[in-house]
């Protein structure tokens, strides 16, 4: 059973995951964004990189989700930045409610 829900998947250098994150949850456009360090492999170039860096996990509507990758990709420091959107098929509905508030929709 699919909802309205979508979590953002967007991987960022150390030193502008935070800004990202504030950007989306200041204009309602994310209810809730995560930080969490990782480490990357991934080929560019033709090579292969090894890089720390941030994934941010962004929880927001359907209704946001444009408005949010198009924020993200405007602060984005990378020439081709991974950001995911995947859909919430089921949730914590109480959790879920508290986003959709957090983003405007039940306003």
């Amino acid at each position: 059973m699919a909802t309205d829900i979508v979590v953002i998947l967007c991987t960022a250098a150390p030193d502008t995951a935070a800004a990202m994150a504030e950007q989306l949850v200041s204009l309602r456009l994310a209810a809730c964004v995560n930080i969490v360090p990782v480490q990357s492999t991934y080929r560019w170039k033709g090579r292969i990189c090894h890089e720390p860096e941030h994934l941010i996990i962004a929880k927001t509507t359907k209704a946001h989700v444009n408005e949010a990758v198009e924020t993200l990709r405007s602060l984005h420091t990378y020439n081709v930045p991974e950001i995911i959107v995947l859909p919430v098929t089921m949730g914590y509905a109480p959790y879920l409610d508290w986003v959709r508030r957090e983003t405007g929709e039940n306003h």
